[in-house]
């Protein structure tokens, strides 16, 4: 670190242009990301109902995703028996039958009659044309998109309409490229505005800004390359502009902080760059890999979804820190002093009267008054907040997820409108439909009783194969040939049950409970096969998640700190600050309350948004707890090792962060906050959830739980056993101040503290006694 900061300030005009060139050529690379990237990937791969998809698509030419066409005739004319109608109609469907993308089994009330109850409103007025579109998540959105073109408008008087679940994907990514736009336009101007209270230069505001636009441009650059060679989802460009911001601006305020702190100590500019770099560059580069490896976790995950975020956070994650610890140097190495030139607060102190800021001790700040009185009151501190956090967190036990559908939209999107309509006002939801694949030899008196065994479950429609349609056990009609195909059989199963509720659950299992044919295997699809499947499919994963998450963190931070307590104090009251977070997220977000927060509450959280919530919030909570400990260990290893020593470190520790800590949680709020106005409800969901996790971090947590925590362990807060504390002196790192000016070698922060070093050493066994008294 010490040594490539000595080559940057060396040369900084290079190391700038060199960025710029880089920018550039990025940024135009990467300004298409949007166009090369999809709008699926939530369901897993290697499910049973992706298998059951890929057979029918194979053999039958169906299993594609869901176009709907809706036609709405005059008010009392039953449209079924309209001859304009029924024009209109024959020609859309011999379109469609032209195009190379639509499957086979165009439905409409004129080709399939039995299906009435589906296919025509109660009112008799409207009707609905269903065809389903080859190419899966990655390209049917597209081809629903020039459906919509092509057919939506009036033709004879019969106004058409066209929805279903590829038309709601091709809107989602019509509707988050736009969100993004706003994200960003909420969320630059306002943090630029924040930034200049914070710092108070104009310039100075600006630099946090600029790397985390640069940020964005380059990691926009890495997504479009990633997705040159793999699947990767357009959401996270969403991630990638707030973490961006986010971290670029947390790494870059704290190396600003950290830069006047060694000027105002008396250091040179090169020395106070130098020892800014060796110290707070350390935490910003302990901090970026903490993040990065709870991100990374989600490449776990067989959905391209999930996966998209583990590459957007490895690459955004990695670029804040680069250009953070490369740009900020270069910048303040050719703007010297000038870097808090144009100070915004001087000409309001001027009209308010108010005399100039005078510089205070750490002692006389607020935040180390508020850790005193904290450190005075801690077991019931503790106590209160803890509870308080364990109540805003008992929702999250009655957490039910789902999978998206139409109604992650607006109201005002076409397809949730025409998707509602059909709830309301059709007696059957297709949609909702069950498809079984049957393999093996099924003769047609074994495919009939399976069928009519099928239609028997309660709340089924009918139930239909090859062999007949069968209602609540009872004949109806015959089957279509067009079902099988030598040893493969098709089984649709109607039911007016949400697939997504817990009566669609029941359901299910209870069809596959149904024996099937001797010597067959069946296939489940359908909207509630798929999403059993994805549930089960995250819940498999996530205890590896987890794992993996808990691991890399407790080896990080002990690699930073030199104990084993921190690292466990920090994972229990993480998961503590965000069990509070995901009481909320079911409070508003499935519960709908509030209305939901503009959002349609559908009883279920999108599956995919806690498991990603959890990892991102998991990582940020880290990069505040690096900024925290960084300073409460300098502290620490400068004093005598007392338990007073140990209080006067976190209280003087917090007091150096505080302020950081909390300009950088509003900040990043504000960032996460622009996302919250997505119309996507997921994306909101995944703003708002994101936004609270970090105010309740960088409020409840680092100025009330954690010093509360570290006055009640006392000196046992900074111990290991032995063979670890050894393996800390030779390999571990952290956030250490030389003492006196950086010299011409490699400064301190690598090779001073030895003897601090060697006294914690001789400490130990005294440290392991406090620690067995649970002092």
């Amino acid at each position: 670190m010490v040594r490539l900061t000595r080559l940057i300030i060396a040369m900084p005009k290079r190391v700038l242009l060199g960025a710029f060139v880089l920018i550039v050529v990025c940024g135009a690379y990467g300004a298409t990301a949007a166009e090369h990237l999809l709008a699926g990937g939530y369901s897993a791969p290697n499910a049973e109902s992706a298998r059951a998809d890929k057979v029918l698509d194979e053999t039958f030419n169906r299993g594609g995703i869901q176009v709907v066409l809706k036609l709405d005739g005059p008010d009392g004319v039953d449209i079924s028996r309209d001859p304009t109608a029924k024009a209109v109609a024959d020609n859309i469907i011999r379109d469609l039958d032209t195009n190379e993308h639509v499957q086979d089994q165009i439905l409409s009330v004129w080709t399939h009659p039995a299906l009435d109850s589906a296919l025509v409103s109660r009112d008799r007025t409207s009707t609905l044309i269903i065809v389903a579109l080859e190419g899966g998540e990655d390209l049917a959105p597209a081809r629903a998109a020039e459906i919509d073109e092509e057919f939506t408008g009036e033709r004879d008087g019969i106004s058409i309409r066209v929805g279903g679940q590829a038309l709601v994907y091709s809107q989602v990514n019509e509707q988050t490229a736009s969100d993004l736009l706003m994200a960003e336009a909420i969320a630059i101007p306002i943090t630029f505005i924040v930034l200049i209270f914070v710092f108070g230069g104009l310039i100075a505001a600006a630099l946090p800004v600029g790397i985390g636009i640069i940020s964005i441009i380059l990691t926009f650059a890495l997504l479009r390359a990633i997705g040159s060679v793999t699947d990767v989802s357009v959401f996270a460009l969403n991630l990638t502009t707030a973490l961006g911001l986010a971290l670029a601006i947390d790494y870059t305020l704290l190396l600003l902080t950290r830069y006047r702190e060694e000027v105002d100590r008396g250091l040179e500019r090169p020395d106070a760059i130098v020892a800014t770099l060796a110290t707070a560059g350390r935490t910003v580069a302990f901090s970026a890999v903490t993040v990065a490896l709870s991100l990374s976790a989600l490449v776990l995950f067989p959905q391209y979804f999930l996966r998209s975020f583990a590459f957007a956070g490895l690459g955004v994650v990695a670029v804040a820190a680069f250009s953070a610890l490369i740009i900020t140097p270069a910048v303040l190495m050719v703007l010297g002093d000038r870097i808090d030139a144009l100070d915004a607060r001087k000409p309001m102190r001027r009209l308010l009267r108010l005399p100039p800021p005078q510089p205070r001790e750490p002692e006389d700040t607020r935040w180390y008054r508020l850790v005193q009185w904290v450190l005075r009151r801690a077991l019931p501190v503790a106590a209160v907040v803890t509870i308080f956090l364990l109540v805003l967190g008992a929702p999250f036990l009655s957490l039910r997820m789902g999978f998206p559908d139409d109604r992650v939209l607006p109201g005002s999107a076409s397809s949730h409108a025409i998707q509602q309509e059909i709830r309301d006002g059709y007696e059957d939801d297709l949609s909702s439909a069950i498809t079984i694949v049957v393999q093996g030899p099924a003769g047609p008196e074994s495919l009939a009783a399976y069928t009519k065994a099928l239609s028997q479950v309660d709340d089924v429609n009918s139930a239909g194969s090859s062999a007949g349609t069968f209602v609540r056990g009872e004949a109806l009609a015959p089957g279509s040939p067009d079902d099988s195909r030598g040893d493969v059989h098709v089984v649709n199963v109607s039911t007016d049950r949400d697939p997504t509720s817990d009566a669609g659950m029941q359901q299910l299992d209870a069809l596959r409970a149904v024996p099937a044919p001797e010597g067959t295997d069946t296939l489940f699809t359908g909207l509630a096969a798929t999403t059993d499947d994805t549930v089960s499919s995250i819940f498999a994963h996530t205890p590896w998640v987890l794992a993996i998450i808990a691991v890399a963190t407790f080896v990080l931070l002990f690699l930073f700190t030199g104990s084993v307590v921190l690292p466990l104090k920090a994972l229990v009251l993480n998961i503590l600050s965000l069990s509070a977070t995901f009481g909320a997220m079911v409070w508003f977000f499935q519960e709908g309350h509030l209305d939901g927060l503009g959002t349609t509450a559908t009883g279920t959280l999108n599956a995919t948004v806690p498991v990603l919530l959890f990892c991102v919030a998991f990582g940020l909570s880290m990069d505040y707890e690096m900024f925290l400990l960084g300073r409460v260990r300098e502290e620490w290893l400068k004093s005598d090792r007392t338990r007073e020593a140990n209080d006067h470190a976190v209280a003087l520790g917090l007091a150096r962060t505080g302020r950081v800590i909390t300009a950088a949680a509003l900040l990043m709020s504000i960032v996460f906050a622009a996302i919250a106005a997505s119309q996507v409800s997921f994306m909101r969901m995944f703003g708002v959830g994101l936004a609270l996790a970090v105010v309740m971090d960088a409020t409840l947590v680092r100025m009330f739980l954690v010093p509360a925590f570290m006055r009640l362990v006392g000196r046992a807060n900074w111990w290991a056993p032995p063979p670890l504390r050894k393996l800390h002196d030779r390999f571990g790192l952290s956030e250490e101040v030389a003492e006196g000016l950086p010299g011409d070698g490699p400064p301190g922060p690598q090779r001073t503290h030895e003897k601090d070093r060697a006294q914690e050493s001789s400490d130990d066994t005294q440290t392991g006694e406090v620690a067995s008294r649970g002092r």
